[in-house]
């Protein structure tokens, strides 16, 4: 009965004679077919623009998946390695403080120069000098130059340097220079010990 309805509106409709400012007087199958449009388009829209955010929002959520995939396996490699490097600081932690029980102390570095003198006397050298210089502060330890000065036979001067390389402590050569003095040699050498800054 309702077909029968819209089709009896469509009897002398002419599509020529739509007019938008006329919508009103428009034969009721016209304007459900209108209507029907405008809603078909409405909604296709809606659709489209809905349907096209979510896959923007899908699509960075999977460029993200595998950023996410090498972070999770970055961090499980770490904690996988987690034991091996604790050791490792320990190792490293104990190897520093041997090296720091190697390094005089403030009040050591006085015993340290009557070694190196006794190590000279013991090897037959004339003693002209040994003194402490000046401190020098690099970022971790402080710098403890000793100026030596002695006299002697150049097997002498080869004991001296290797009882001075002997020693407990750390204390390194540099500098130096043998001339000939008073029918022996003379030798001029700095030393350099360090000292822990736990200042910082």
């Amino acid at each position: 009965m309702a077909m029968d309805a819209l089709k009896n509106s469509f009897k002398g409709f002419d599509a020529d004679d739509l007019d938008l400012s006329t919508a009103g007087n428009w034969p009721i199958g016209v304007k459900v077919i209108a209507y029907l449009l405008v809603f078909g388009i409405v909604i296709g829209l809606g659709v489209y623009f809905y349907t096209t955010d979510k896959e923007k929002a899908l699509q960075r959520e999977i460029s993200q998946e595998t950023g996410l995939k090498s972070q999770i396996t970055i961090k499980t490699t770490q904690v996988a390695s987690l034991a091996q490097l604790r050791r490792q600081m320990e190792d490293v932690s104990d190897r520093f403080a041997e090296l720091l029980k190697q390094l005089p102390t403030e009040k050591e570095v006085p015993g340290l120069l009557e070694d190196i003198t006794e190590i000279g006397r013991s090897s037959g050298l004339d003693i002209q000098l040994i003194s402490l210089a000046a401190e020098k502060k690099n970022e971790i330890f402080i710098e403890l130059p000793i100026n030596i000065k002695v006299n002697g036979t150049y097997h002498q001067m080869g004991q001296f340097v290797s009882g001075v390389a002997a020693i407990p402590r750390i204390v390194t050569l540099h500098d130096y220079s043998i001339v000939p003095a008073e029918g022996q040699l003379g030798m001029t050498i700095s030393a350099k010990t360090y000292r822990y800054d736990d200042t910082k």
